[in-house]
């Protein structure tokens, strides 16, 4: 469920799926759950999910397939240098995003 705590959802619901991605809760090779079944499960609206799960879908962690779903991408999918770094680029621009957002949700109190 997302909390009110002046982080964005989206970005709750992404640190959320990438725990379970790294701690092998959803092993590779695993579907998501649907954008639908994930609205209910994290009580959040599907525009929501469907950033959360773009997000994760930038960082290389899961991978879409037309048709079919997103799924936990392998982890023997090499990764070169200029791919990690433009990942950790992603991961702080969404930091610096959420501070910013937390910061203007703050300032319309």
């Amino acid at each position: 469920m997302v909390k009110n705590t002046g982080r964005p959802g989206y970005l709750q619901i992404a640190d959320d799926l990438r725990e379970q991605i790294r701690s092998g809760s959803l092993a590779p090779g695993i579907a998501l759950p649907s954008t639908a079944q994930l609205a209910e499960r994290y009580d959040a609206s599907l525009s929501v999910v469907k950033m959360a799960v773009g997000i994760l879908r930038n960082e290389g962690l899961v991978i879409g397939q037309q048709g079919k779903g997103v799924f936990v991408r392998e982890s023997d999918i090499p990764a070169g240098d200029e791919v990690s770094e433009l990942r950790a680029a992603v991961r702080e621009l969404s930091e610096r995003l959420a501070r910013v957002e937390a910061a203007l949700s703050q300032q319309q109190k």
